[in-house]
């Protein structure tokens, strides 16, 4: 089974949420989850997948009653920034460091890879059909919920005007459909260095046979050791195949006690 979570108390999430129940055949169903209605339909793979509400926001979402047969969590979400860019994300959520924003500390949740490139493909397909002014991004691994399930946000943002635009609640809405319907498995990486939004990590997804699970941004490698590599190489869905580093978006101090951390796990590595 595939959950697509959407939040009551998120006004993109419900836009995303109204999306897949108007266009995309969900139907609703007899019951319902916490008190709310759900939504059901069978994919194109022959799964089935549901569209549930609930009453908390995404990030705080750690203690959900999530069913056994659970194969794929996907967070319907709004994104939010200081810039307020207008932006259509992907990305695992889970703790790097502390939990300033739910979840556990450095507990990061499963990456599902091929999932998320399948989204950000759809999603970056939508924007160019429908001439969105947004730009199609992964996001670095942050905030909670950390669970022990593959879970992915699919993210609309980043203020109340995009979150508000059915076109680009639309086009998450496919990127999570597509993610959801996915067939294949791409060779996997762990992305390190860069920004919050790595545009060179996400033009590589979209150029090439490659997905990106967790991702690393710049300003957490300080804090980064080998039991935390180590996990979010673990709690990928795929088996990480090396390491892609924004050699130039990592600070120098950092660089030497990162390449020992890397021979340390023995794990392969490629600067770009």
């Amino acid at each position: 089974m595939i959950l697509l979570v959407a939040s009551n108390k998120d006004k993109a999430s419900l836009n995303i949420a109204e999306q897949l129940i108007t266009n995309h055949h969900f139907r609703k169903a007899s019951r319902k989850f916490l008190g709310n209605p759900v939504y059901s339909r069978e994919m194109p793979n022959g799964e089935t997948s549901e569209l549930i509400f609930i009453n908390q926001e995404p990030v705080n979402s750690q203690h959900l009653p999530l069913p056994k047969s659970l194969r794929l969590l996907i967070f319907l979400s709004r994104h939010k920034s200081e810039s307020g860019r207008p932006t259509l994300s992907v990305h695992t959520p889970g703790n790097l460091g502390e939990a300033s924003l739910g979840g556990l500390p450095r507990k990061v949740s499963i990456s599902p890879a091929s999932a998320m490139k399948e989204a950000l493909i759809a999603m970056k397909k939508a924007q160019e059909e429908m001439n969105l002014e947004y730009e199609v991004s992964y996001e670095c691994t942050h905030h909670g919920p950390s669970l022990n399930v593959p879970t992915m946000f699919v993210e609309l943002g980043s203020s109340p005007n995009q979150w508000a635009d059915s076109d680009a609640a639309e086009a998450v809405a496919r990127g999570a459909l597509a993610a959801a319907s996915i067939e294949k498995t791409y060779p996997t990486v762990l992305g390190i260095g860069g920004p919050h939004y790595n545009a060179k990590f996400t033009k590589k997804a979209l150029t090439r046979e490659i997905a990106f699970g967790h991702i690393i941004p710049k300003y957490a490698i300080e804090s980064l050791d080998e039991r935390m590599l180590k996990q979010c190489v673990e709690r990928t869905v795929e088996s990480v195949q090396k390491a892609i580093l924004d050699w130039k978006g990592i600070r120098g101090a950092d660089k030497k006690s990162l390449l020992e951390i890397l021979r340390k796990v023995n794990l392969e590595f490629e600067k770009i």
